[in-house]
């Protein structure tokens, strides 16, 4: 019995991580905490030389024998620190990646921030000012709250994950395969975790964008394939998952 957290989903945000965490929590060798995202492993406000790992542990219910505990926090890919500390506090940890198209991520995000009131600009205009907004606040709100475009830079996310884990402790998935496939998306995912199978579950899509009519101008998808496309190829290659229907990668 152990109360370190064994199970990570660590990214990526806007990506299904939502629903994979109502789903994980169906299980009953799962152990969840009482909040989706703990923000444990982000916090730039903890001491980071002696971490407090009992306030990450406050949020779960005691140990019991053959429960791993999980958490779900999709910012912990991205942000720099997050996976080696992660690494840190269970070198054993394993750790899933949930990726989606970087453009489809970037709208919905953006789609998110404006129905919360965090965003007043255009989806055209907010990618245009988002590497002043991030070079004016490392780390700080921009990063969390307008980082549209810069989530969408897989490849590094993926490295960074592959420099601090075997690949036996990581798993890379693809948000359409869990929204179509949610049972041998969790089969995969017991299997990986060492778990006995999920039982029955019924598709479920939680946030769905706020906007579900809207969509972005198509010079600005040209404009963000351009971008992403180098990184994304790199990034699901590596990653090993198929991308083959994602915008980002589809001609012209």
């Amino acid at each position: 019995m152990s109360e370190r957290v064994g199970l990570f989903v660590a990214g990526v945000q806007k990506a299904g991580t939502t629903s994979l965490d109502a789903y994980l929590r169906q299980h009953p060798a799962l152990a969840a905490p009482s909040v989706k995202e703990t923000h444990f492993f982000d916090d730039e406000a903890l001491t980071w030389e002696d971490p407090p790992y009992e306030r990450l542990h406050a949020f779960y219910p005691p140990a019991r024998a053959g429960v791993m505990r999980f958490e779900a926090t999709p910012i912990s890919s991205f942000w720099p620190p997050a996976l080696a500390r992660i690494r840190r506090y269970n070198p054993q940890a394993r750790i899933i990646l949930l990726l989606r198209d970087p453009i489809e991520r970037a709208w919905s995000h953006w789609s998110m921030e404006v129905h919360r009131g965090t965003e007043t600009l255009s989806f055209s205009d907010a990618i245009t000012v988002e590497p002043a907004r991030l070079k004016g606040a490392p780390l700080g709100p921009a990063w969390r709250d307008q980082s549209y475009v810069e989530r969408g830079f897989y490849l590094g996310q993926v490295r960074r994950a592959l420099l601090l884990f075997p690949d036996t402790q990581l798993l890379f998935l693809e948000s359409r395969a869990l929204a179509a496939d949610p049972a041998g998306t969790l089969a995969r995912i017991a299997a990986f975790a060492g778990i006995d199978a999920f039982p029955p579950v019924s598709p479920r899509r939680e946030r769905a964008n706020p906007f579900p009519h809207r969509v972005p101008q198509p010079r600005d998808v040209a404009r963000l394939r351009e971008l992403f496309a180098p990184d994304t190829r790199a990034a699901v290659a590596l990653a090993d998952i198929d991308a083959a229907h994602w915008p980002t990668l589809a001609a012209g």
